[in-house]
């Protein structure tokens, strides 16, 4: 299905006039916030690029490094997130997930149980260029348990992409998965691991669904019952997202600002990184799962700079300028 982003290629695109604005937006003392908010959030990630590579050799300074030094804070990470190309965007929140201490598990999640091979195999590339590290040797060291072998299954991206469904198989994966759960004491993990990890997405939806036919609690409620913490949420956002990307995404924005405080890493990554592939319908399903706009949600929840720019990639061309 073709959904549509609220970013989408900027008509009359002209990077010279795009990154003078830009220039003048950071020159003297403070920042004009709506000439950056302006030009960003109507271009799309390569046509930044594009900007990007004038600005050096117009004014002989990195754009994206003259943005971060005139910034702050959350509005700061927003414009490094939306200045990144998707791949350098990836892997830098998988390693600010690992770096120092404790761990960020949800990005891990996020990032690695929501890509194809070929984006996992470019993210470990440029994770290694990046920060000369090894991607599979830093999950390993940061995670552990089943968890740590979920997250490694991801890294290898060796999961099967062909399109076509062998009905029968899945009808075997699911007794195989309903076996090491729900009709067993305790809990065989691998079976669920190697099943989730390695098998086609359409072959999934087809497990998934022949799952739901011989349980009463259905996949997501096996996983739940069956399973615990970390691995539970990859495990659930495995399915979520294979079932239905938007609705997964939508669950995940909600998260981030529900209750007291907001996971501001969470909710950057999930409206940047989705603004131009499916961000439209995502909007669509928050506002019928929750009953209330994810433009509210963000007004209600942030502020400043910060808010006019996660509202504006939001909304598209609509502007909320500060009050």
């Amino acid at each position: 299905m073709n959904y549509q982003g609220t970013i989408t290629e900027g008509e009359q695109f002209d990077r010279e006039q795009d990154a003078m604005i830009l220039h003048k937006a950071m020159s003297g003392i403070g920042t004009d916030d709506k000439a950056i908010i302006d030009v960003l959030a109507s271009r799309s990630n390569a046509q930044r690029q594009h900007i990007r590579a004038y600005y050096k050799t117009a004014f002989g300074r990195e754009l994206t490094e003259h943005l971060q030094s005139k910034l702050s804070c959350n509005y700061r990470r927003t414009v490094r997130a939306l200045m990144d190309p998707p791949v350098e965007y990836y892997a830098r929140c998988l390693y600010e997930a690992i770096k120092g201490l404790g761990t960020d598990e949800e990005a891990l999640v996020e990032v690695l149980c929501t890509k194809d091979n070929e984006e996992i195999k470019e993210i470990k590339v440029h994770y290694k260029n990046a920060y000369k590290r090894d991607l599979e040797e830093d999950v390993a060291g940061d995670t552990s348990g089943h968890f740590r072998r979920l997250m490694l299954s991801m890294c290898s991206a060796g999961r099967d992409e062909n399109r076509s469904v062998d009905q029968e198989k899945a009808k075997a994966d699911a007794q195989a998965i309903f076996d090491a759960g729900e009709a067993r004491w305790g809990t065989d993990e691998a079976v669920f691991n190697r099943i989730l990890a390695t098998q086609s997405y359409a072959q999934l939806r087809a497990i998934f669904d022949e799952y739901d036919k011989i349980s009463d609690k259905g996949i997501e409620g096996a996983i739940i019952s069956e399973t615990s913490g970390d691995l539970q949420d990859g495990f659930l956002s495995l399915v979520k997202s294979v079932r239905d990307t938007q609705s997964f995404f939508a669950e995940r924005l909600y998260k981030s600002m529900k209750g007291l405080g907001t996971n501001d890493e969470m909710l950057i990554r999930c409206v940047v990184s989705r603004a131009e592939i499916d961000l439209a319908k995502i909007k669509e399903i928050f506002l019928a799962n929750y009953g209330q706009s994810l433009g509210q949600f963000i007004k209600d929840d942030t502020s400043g700079a910060y808010r006019d720019l996660l509202l504006r990639i939001v909304d598209g061309d609509t502007c909320h300028p500060s009050s």
